[in-house]
């Protein structure tokens, strides 16, 4: 009798979770039917030469976690959340990317950002580099260098930017000017003597040197470009932000230092740096760990992403990157994962604002998944990090609907699983169960989605491998090798805005 009645309880709430419009079948077919006429305006292909790119990389962002990133941003906008729809749903086109690397089944962030911005697949844990590169052997590099298609658009005369919340020597951005066999050799500091013997550049040396005319680059990272032991300018006192340098060189002055007779290069560390500039007259901007606190859409965030609006850096492009998914997901702290996420579609949302898909190629993708998911028979407008409806039938103890494959958040007290209505379970630092004890979470393997619009979205429409998205991307702009198509009259200038949403301004722990 208990069961019958909690089991009735249950459907009559379940029953009250619906909205009263949907229980009309003509709200579904109108919605259908509204779907169906913008389905068939796309047979209008927009085929324009893409004035712009903007490619958005949200790190770890795998389908679950768009998904759950979706229902997060309804309820924090008082709906149900399951209705509700990121600015990447809205987008015309979408695809599937196959992100194993040319070793591994289960990627890593560097062999993915070298398929991804390079448009070949490579071996974990190198960067920029061919698959004929063996990680932590320098002496297998020379020869096997991949170009990016920031390098692409460069060679075409064309503006570029970097913007991350990770350290811009981190895997993702890097593989759009490093070559390394190691995406951890971020300082000649972190090079073993053999590395430095066979003469391979330290990630940190390559951001100045390989293409040094890169109109934006804005993330963290500094110690990496300060001599050894240096102390940091917002950090004093603190060891582990001080410079890592072996070669004693200063890379901020050397980065100014290459910058054309005449030219204005304005390096900032902190938000007041940023907004005192004026920057309709800066040709060069380095921004450095510039705060945007992950799960805040605040002030400094969107300060960063318009330091790439202005007429002289990325004609009127927009620019931020909040990109700690993967961090988040790693440490199997979903709230601070799927907040960010958010943040990465509001980013998506300002760049649609400002800019035309008639002459903007907008795609939003990630590099990998992660063993993330949401599930137990949750009822419609369940908080998204709350309680499964529902006991386990075999430890009788409740569970978050939030859960992960593995990772750090594995807990057994008194020789059972941890009873999770004794924690704080909705907290941003609580660990969400795992079924396998790990320190770090891992990534997953399956596709991840691709959403795009504006000139030649169309061209992203199936599974693709992931190395196709850079190609695609270079023919929508009439940049690169595969130009036969193009009208040498009608090409405009193709600012490039590379958006990595990875982890970037903390390092990703991929």
């Amino acid at each position: 009798m208990k069961a019958l009645l909690v089991l009735l309880l249950a459907q009559l709430c379940s029953a009250s979770l619906v909205p009263e419009k949907e229980k009309d079948p003509e709200y579904w077919r109108r919605q259908a039917q509204e779907t169906l006429r913008n389905a068939l305006r796309l047979q209008r292909l927009n085929q324009n030469v893409a004035k712009n790119l903007i490619l958005f990389l949200g790190d770890g962002m795998g389908v679950s976690t768009v998904t759950a990133a979706r229902i997060l941003k309804g309820q924090l906008q008082h709906g149900q959340g399951e209705e509700s729809l990121l600015e990447m749903d809205k987008f015309p086109f979408v695809a599937l990317a196959k992100t194993y690397n040319t070793n591994a089944q289960v990627p890593d962030s560097a062999g993915t950002a070298t398929a991804y911005l390079c448009g070949v697949k490579a071996n974990e844990g190198t960067l920029g580099v061919s698959a004929g590169v063996t990680r932590d052997r320098c002496n297998t590099t020379k020869g096997q260098e991949v170009t990016s298609i920031l390098r692409w658009a460069k060679d075409a005369g064309k503006a570029v930017g970097i913007v991350t919340t990770t350290r811009v020597t981190h895997a993702t951005p890097s593989a759009a000017y490093a070559h390394s066999a190691n995406r951890d050799w971020y300082s000649d500091g972190e090079m073993p003597p053999d590395a430095l013997e066979g003469g391979c550049k330290d990630i940190a040396r390559q951001l100045v040197e390989n293409i040094p005319d890169i109109e934006v680059i804005l993330g963290g990272g500094r110690k990496y470009m300060y001599p050894k032991n240096v102390s940091d300018v917002e950090y004093p006192q603190e060891e582990k932000h001080r410079g890592t340098r072996l070669d004693h060189r200063n890379l901020v002055q050397a980065w100014r230092e290459a910058k054309p007779p005449g030219k204005v290069a304005e390096y900032v560390w902190h938000r007041r740096g940023l907004l005192a500039l004026n920057l309709s007259r800066v040709d060069f901007l380095l921004g450095d760990e510039i705060p945007i606190p992950s799960g805040m859409w605040n002030p400094a965030g969107q300060e960063e992403g318009r330091a790439g609006i202005t007429p002289r850096l990325l004609s009127n492009l927009p620019g931020s990157s909040g990109g700690r998914i993967d961090h988040g997901h790693h440490e199997g702290k979903a709230k601070q994962a799927l907040h960010e996420a958010v943040e990465l579609d509001r980013a998506i949302g300002l760049a649609t604002r400002l800019t035309s898909t008639q002459d903007t190629l907008s795609v939003v993708t990630a590099d990998h998944s992660h063993v993330f998911t949401f599930g137990g028979y949750t009822p419609r407008g369940n908080p998204i990090f709350g309680l499964a409806p529902m006991q386990s039938d075999v430890d009788r103890k409740p569970f978050t609907s939030i859960l992960y494959g593995n990772g750090p958040g594995y807990k057994i007290v008194a020789g059972e699983r941890e009873n999770v209505s004794a924690v704080d379970f909705a907290h941003a630092n609580y660990q969400a169960q795992s079924a396998v004890p790990l320190r770090q979470e891992t990534h997953g393997g399956e596709d991840v989605a691709v959403f795009a619009q504006g000139p030649m979205a169309h061209l992203l429409h199936g599974v693709h491998e992931q190395n196709y998205i850079p190609h695609a991307m270079a023919y929508a702009a009439c940049i690169g090798s595969n130009r036969g198509h193009c009208n040498a009259a009608a090409r405009p200038a193709t600012p490039l805005l590379l958006l990595p949403f990875l982890g970037l301004l903390l390092l990703l722990l991929c």
